[in-house]
């Protein structure tokens, strides 16, 4: 698989599935710039380094996704600094879970607003790009839990199938110019997160994983790396699961 000289942006591409996601792609040759919320700035030195050990150059630029306004201004600054994306995989994502009768609009507009219109917000400002360039590739990072719903998630599952429902959209527009987008839904994943679940927590989860373990970060990056492929030409509005048979629809 290759993205050489292809500029890649990997929204949230601080967090576990999203560093994942830029050494894959930095390795596959392309220009990588990961985005991080402004109140990850401190942060943002340390990992760097933590990529380079790795042997990949990534920039960061700070920026709130989560609003329209902040997400034009985000990818405004990076075409302006780097040039025009080929590659966008919107990664960023929270939780704020709750059972709906608890569950404040507070709650439910934070998970709405970074998890699902944020792919609105940061793709429109390249979307034409691509159309003109006639090339680009979107990868929407959603959740088998937007497949299938998810107990104190009305919030979260509704922003993760929204994003599927955005791809099969989009990819009615860019199918005739050249430009696929699709999208990915993880399972379960090893991350710092469910790393920090209770033992009986994290034991009974895996055993309702038919393949009896969580996944990897470095699988979710290859099906990002394999879908932003130069040659991955006939393949758009799909949504890929990676789910270790968890949910099989």
């Amino acid at each position: 698989m290759s993205c050489k000289d292809k500029l890649a942006v990997v929204t949230g591409g601080m967090g576990g599935i999203g560093t994942a996601i830029c050494l894959r792609l930095a390795r596959e040759g392309a220009k990588v710039v990961a985005t991080c919320h402004p109140s990850e700035v401190d942060q943002v030195d340390s990992w760097v380094e933590k990529q380079k050990d790795q042997g990949a150059e990534v920039d960061v630029i700070a920026g709130d996704v989560s609003t329209s306004e902040g997400g034009s201004a985000l990818m405004s600054e990076i075409v302006e600094k780097y040039g025009s994306v080929d590659i966008l995989v919107n990664c960023a994502g929270i939780t704020r879970d709750s059972t709906m009768k608890k569950m404040t609009s507070e709650q439910w507009d934070a998970v709405i607003d970074t998890n699902l219109s944020s792919a609105f917000y940061v793709t429109s400002p390249v979307w034409n790009g691509m159309i003109e360039r006639g090339f680009g590739r979107v990868i929407n990072i959603s959740s088998v839990n937007g497949q299938r719903g998810q107990f104190g998630q009305a919030n979260y599952s509704a922003a993760k199938a929204g994003m599927h429902g955005f791809t099969m959209a989009l990819a009615y527009e860019g199918a005739a110019k050249g430009v696929t987008i699709n999208t990915i839904s993880p399972g379960y994943i090893e991350t710092a997160m469910t790393a920090a679940m209770r033992d009986d927590v994290r034991d009974a989860i895996i055993s309702g994983i038919p393949m009896r373990r969580m996944g990897q970060p470095e699988e979710i990056a290859h099906a990002v790396a394999f879908l932003a492929d130069d040659s991955s030409t006939y393949i758009t509005g799909a949504n890929l699961p990676v789910n270790g048979g968890l949910f099989i629809h």
